[in-house]
This record gives structure tokens, C-alpha cells and sequence, in this order.
């Protein structure tokens, strides 16, 4: 059951119209680069074509997407970055802090638009959200790193007996500590214990889940990471072995049978950011362009799973939800 559709599918046709009557102004051919943290996703590169398609480029015509993943493999993002810098692009894409990072690190002159900010300005990618300053923009999450801790506050709400909330984190993330210290706030205000799991490969995914268990955790929130995001369907099916109850950063982990995610839509912030890249490359200056808050926060979940694991969820809960899964 897809909750709000009609709203949606009417703010997005009146979004478009006027990307619609600006169509026409794609006067150069457009060389972009599309550098991620994480790995491939066909409905948000998808995504990002359909905001570029609506501004009148389209792949294989006047436009050309040069794609780098690195999977959670962080280390690798220097070398991706510093490879697309050397195609002479107009503009690059990205999606989170630890990509932005990477590719300003590559690059001082080509423009780049990151799709999933943090906090830019305390990650050191712009001067300030109004005026950023360099060769960066895009768009940020309103509330930060803060998210992290709201979706255990949304787990707590799901399941009131949760007492021992398992975080799963990647040591190798850059970005691992600002989320940590938003999770354990929150914790601490409802009362929890919390105990921290890493996984750097997915060779770790088994020993780490299997001590999670023996640990006795009533729930386990991933936090933000590519290499997470990436192998989602072997974490939730891990998840579903050991019967845990579970909150992730993104809607797709609930898709793959994952219990809750709240966040912004990954497709939509693609889709946005070709907004920016349109604008850059009409002549316009991303240290002049303001960075911007989604325009779409979703709490989707997945009751199929929720009742698997003998969760009661109240009627008022579920009216709280963007997406409910049945």
C-alpha cells in the first residue's frame, strides 16, 4: 500500500513544468561524472537522468554519464575521483560526504554537486549553506547527522520493549563518529544500552550478526554506508535469521524484507541535483548557488516483516508512515 501517491504524483507535475518550459535550453553537449560512495543503483541514476531529461539532455544524444563506484570500499574513492578529473568533465555528481570529500580533494576546478550532504559546512565542503564559497553545492539534510538518532527513536516507538539497540557501523566510513554520537544521544535519553558492531567486508557480515545475537539485542540500526547499502538484501536476510527488528537510512533495505528506514528519497535528492548541474552548465557558479534541504522525507515500513517478527504496530503508527509494505 503506497500511501500519499496522488499527492506526490500532483506536486511532481507541478514541479515539472517548469523544467518542462526550460527544456529547450540544452545548447552544449554535457559531460558529467556520477562518483558514489556506495554502489550502483539503476532507480537512482534513473533518477538523475529523468531531472536531466526534463532540461533537455539526454544520454547518448547531447549528454554523456561517466559512472564510478566504489561500494564501500572508501579507500578506493581518491583514486575514482582523481580518474574522472582527468576525462575533462563539466560537472560531477556524488552522493555523500566521504565522495564530496574525495572529489574536491581531485579537483578545485570543475564544478561538483554532491546529491546526499550531511552537514557541508562542519565536513569542511562549503563555507556556508547560503554562499558556498568554492566549487561545491547541493543539497543537505535539514537536521544533519541528527537523522540517525531519530530513527531509533522511531524503532523505539515500534517496539516499546526495545532495551538493547545493536549499532552496526563500518569502521573504514570517515563519517562513522558524528553518526555514533547522535545514535548514543538518543539512547541515552530513552534509556537504552547500546553496543557497537563492526563490519569492513562483507566477510565480517556473519561473525558480526552471529555476536550480535549472542549479545541478546532487542533491535540493530545500520548507519549510513555505501558498502551497507550495497549489500542490503545479505543483511536483511542475515536480520531475518536471527529475528531482529531493525531501522536503516534508506527505503531500499525495507523494499528487501528490512523492518523501517526513514530518511530523505535517494531518488529524489539524484533527481534534484540535476537541477544544479543544469544550472552549472548554463554558466552559473556553484559558489553562487545556495545549497538546498530535500524536498522529501519518507518513514517507510515494512508490515510483512513486522508482524514475521510479532510486532503489534498500532494503527497510529502506520498513519505516521509515507509507505507502508504489505
Amino acid at each position: 500500500m503506497r500511501r500519499r501517491e496522488f499527492i506526490a504524483i500532483v506536486g511532481g507535475a507541478a514541479a515539472a513544468w517548469p523544467l518542462a518550459a526550460r527544456a529547450q535550453q540544452a545548447t552544449k553537449n554535457a559531460r558529467i561524472g556520477f562518483l558514489r560512495q556506495a554502489g550502483p543503483s539503476e532507480r537512482d541514476l534513473e533518477a538523475f537522468r529523468n531531472g536531466m531529461r526534463a532540461l533537455g539532455y539526454r544520454e547518448g544524444q547531447n549528454m554523456i554519464v561517466e559512472q564510478r563506484y566504489a561500494a564501500g570500499a572508501y579507500h578506493q574513492l581518491g583514486a575514482l575521483a582523481a580518474d574522472l578529473v582527468r576525462l575533462n568533465l563539466d560537472v560531477i555528481v556524488v552522493d555523500g560526504p566521504a565522495a564530496a570529500k574525495a572529489a574536491k580533494a581531485a579537483t578545485t576546478s570543475i564544478p561538483i554537486v554532491f546529491a546526499l550532504g550531511a552537514d557541508p559546512v562542519a565536513d569542511g565542503l562549503v563555507i556556508s549553506l547560503a554562499r558556498p564559497g568554492g566549487n561545491l553545492t547541493g543539497l543537505t539534510l535539514s537536521v544533519g547527522y541528527q537523522l540517525a538518532g531519530k530513527r531509533v527513536e522511531f524503532l523505539k516507538d515500534m517496539k516499546p520493549d526495545l532495551v538493547r539497540l545493536a549499532i552496526l557501523t563500518n569502521p573504514d566510513n570517515p563519517t562513522v563518529r558524528p553518526y555514533l554520537v547522535e545514535v548514543e544521544k538518543v539512547a541515552v535519553a530513552l534509556g537504552l544500552t547500546t553496543q557497537m558492531y563492526n563490519a569492513r567486508t562483507v566477510s565480517d557480515f556473519a561473525a558480526t550478526f552471529a555476536a550480535i545475537a549472542e549479545w541478546r539485542a532487542d533491535g540493530v540500526t545500520t548507519l549510513n554506508d555505501g558498502m551497507f547499502f550495497s549489500q542490503r538484501e545479505r543483511i536483511v536476510a542475515l536480520l531475518h535469521n536471527h529475528h531482529l527488528a531493525s531501522v536503516h537510512p534508506e527505503a531500499a533495505f525495507v523494499e528487501d524484507g528490512g523492518l523501517m528506514s526513514y530518511g530523505p528519497s535517494l531518488p529524489d535528492l539524484f533527481r534534484q541535483s540535476a537541477t544544479y548541474v543544469g544550472k552549472i552548465l548554463n554558466g552559473e557558479k556553484p559558489a553562487e548557488l545556495p545549497v538546498e534541504q530535500p524536498s522529501k522525507f519518507e518513514l517507510v515500513v515494512n508490515l510483512k516483516t513486522a508482524h514475521a517478527l510479532g510486532l503489534n504496530v498500532s494503527r497510529e503508527f502506520l498513519l505516521r508512515a509515507d509507505e507502508v509494505i504489505e
